[in-house]
């Protein structure tokens, strides 16, 4: 019963308030407008942009979900239109295609 334990542990961890407010920080929705932007990019550039719509709609969700700005049609102002960022030519990676970027 490790998993149990181990799910107890991060039960705890999310109920402490120091935790909480590190979670809610701008900093913390940074960090999780960052990855939502690079998934969305990913799963477009994997469905050739047929789908664009409905990942941005799922990226929008999650980030509603997460994060400090809940609630806010869209969560942060991503600069245009398209999953992944504004004006993107990467697909979602990193320009140094460090560990995301390498298959």
């Amino acid at each position: 019963m490790a998993f149990d334990k181990f799910l107890d542990k991060a039960k705890n961890l999310a109920n402490d308030p120091k935790v909480k407010d590190k979670l809610n920080s701008d900093k913390a929705e940074q960090v999780t407008d960052s990855v939502l932007d690079k998934a969305a990019g990913v799963a477009d550039s994997l469905t050739g942009g047929k789908h664009s719509d409905k990942i941005e709609k799922a990226r929008d969700a999650a980030d509603d979900a997460i994060g400090n700005d809940r609630g806010q049609n869209g969560g942060t102002d991503r600069g245009d239109d398209q999953p992944g960022g504004a004006n993107r030519d990467d697909n979602g990676f990193d320009d140094d295609n460090g560990s995301s970027g390498i298959r």
